[in-house]
């Protein structure tokens, strides 16, 4: 009989209480208990970057991770990027007006990398994107528009804050 423990976990917003096995990857919680088929599973060994998720705010490899280990945490995937009524956010708008993915796979990891670098670095330059994204594997755009959409995000939210301050 296989070991498992209760999990309780808020995930984009929501509360979820599983029972799991404890050798259940992260990833696979959340594409097959939740549905959340938006983390994508490339390499299963933590190089690709398509199974990135935020874990507290903090990107992370949900192919590394058991989903026993974020018992009690806040987990936000790609589908928790955009408002509730759907509106995407800076950084999805970008990437959709720059052409930031052809084929979509890598997208949703590129995505989280991203929201929370710019979240703590509003003002990258286009060097710092490209090391950051050196942790994000793509096959499809050789990541120009990927860099040139991250940097007009970066810009479009700082616009918006100042509009605020």
């Amino acid at each position: 009989m296989p070991d498992t423990r209760k999990i309780a976990v808020t995930v984009n917003g929501r509360r979820y209480e599983s029972e799991v096995e404890t050798r259940l990857l992260l990833a696979d919680y959340l594409r097959n208990v939740l549905d959340l088929t938006g983390t994508h599973v490339g390499c299963e060994h933590g190089v690709c970057g398509a199974c990135t998720v935020m874990v507290d705010g903090l990107s992370a490899r949900s192919c590394l991770m058991f989903a026993v280990q974020v018992n009690g945490k806040e987990i936000t995937t790609i589908e928790g990027l955009a408002a509730a009524d759907g509106t995407l956010s800076p950084l999805q708008e970008s990437f959709r007006t720059h052409h930031g993915l052809q084929c979509g796979f890598c997208t949703p990891g590129m995505l989280i990398t991203l929201t929370e670098h710019l979240r703590e670095h509003p003002d990258p330059s286009e060097e710092e994107l490209r090391e950051l994204l050196t942790g994000n594997l793509c096959r499809c755009t050789g990541y120009q528009a990927i860099v040139e959409a991250g940097l007009d995000a970066a810009r479009k939210m700082r616009e918006a804050k100042a509009e605020i301050a």
